[in-house]
């Protein structure tokens, strides 16, 4: 793999020399979920027995030859996801930081940082809150009237789509410190709307995966919490300044 050549800011380069940068890290984020899928594909039995963890003895069903395989594959390939996150965000942050202004620069490093740490908090929270919680309500409702039987490959899904859905919501103090940073919002502006940023996080909530009352509540909390972060760190960093008019920089 040919070496990569970090950009200064403003410097310029041919197309060819950036595509070229962009097919260098696009191949060594590849390259990153290969090895982490590999990893995670031979360790496959502790991935299934940690995701099990909720429902405890009770037995998984599968309903097709390939089922056990292509359920196994798809379980390593979202844990490869998470387990790569940290090279495939730098490999992001370092191709598109150059385009940036030196204090941008330092807004976006400390975004970058904050990613991977609110996915996993976030995804650690689904898994060690909503998913019991959820699977609690909904395997013992009307649990009398039901032959509940759990297909493997249901379950599955259920868990690693509502962990990973969890840990991307909760990259909302990213986007609003972002569009902070931009000028496009300011902390006075979230303040004023919390009444409808609040029924906007209980309508993602319910957007989730997941279709029962206590997940949706569960899941509501933290993203109203996370707005409220949002708003205490956006007037911690304060926002974007103004450039200053040309006519201003000639009197200076």
């Amino acid at each position: 793999m040919p070496r990569i050549k970090r950009l200064n800011h403003d410097e310029e380069a041919p197309l060819v020399d950036h595509l070229g940068e962009l097919r260098t890290r696009i191949v060594a984020s590849l390259s990153a979920f290969g090895v982490a899928l590999g990893l995670c594909f031979w360790q496959n039995h502790l991935l299934l027995e940690l995701l099990r963890r909720p429902i405890g003895n009770k037995q998984l069903i599968t309903l097709g030859v390939a089922e056990p395989f292509t359920t196994t594959l798809t379980i390593s390939a979202y844990a490869a996801i998470i387990l790569a996150l940290p090279v495939l965000l730098y490999q992001v942050y370092a191709f598109t930081v150059p385009a940036l202004a030196p204090g941008q620069q330092k807004a976006a490093r400390l975004l970058a940082l904050l990613v991977p740490v609110l996915f996993v908090a976030g995804a650690a929270f689904a898994f060690l809150v909503v998913v019991p919680a959820a699977l609690q309500f909904l395997l013992h409702f009307n649990n009398d009237q039901f032959n509940t039987q759990l297909r493997a490959k249901e379950y599955y899904a259920f868990v690693t789509t509502t962990t990973l859905a969890v840990g991307a919501v909760f990259q909302v103090p990213i986007a609003i410190l972002a569009l902070t940073r931009l000028g496009v919002v300011t902390p006075a502006k979230l303040r004023s709307v919390r009444r409808y940023a609040y029924v906007a996080c209980a309508a993602v909530a319910a957007a989730l995966p997941g279709v029962d009352p206590v997940s949706m509540l569960l899941e509501t909390v933290p993203l109203i919490a996370l707005y409220e972060l949002s708003i205490v760190l956006a007037s911690a960093l304060g926002t974007a300044r103004p450039p200053v008019p040309v006519s201003e920089q000639g009197a200076v």
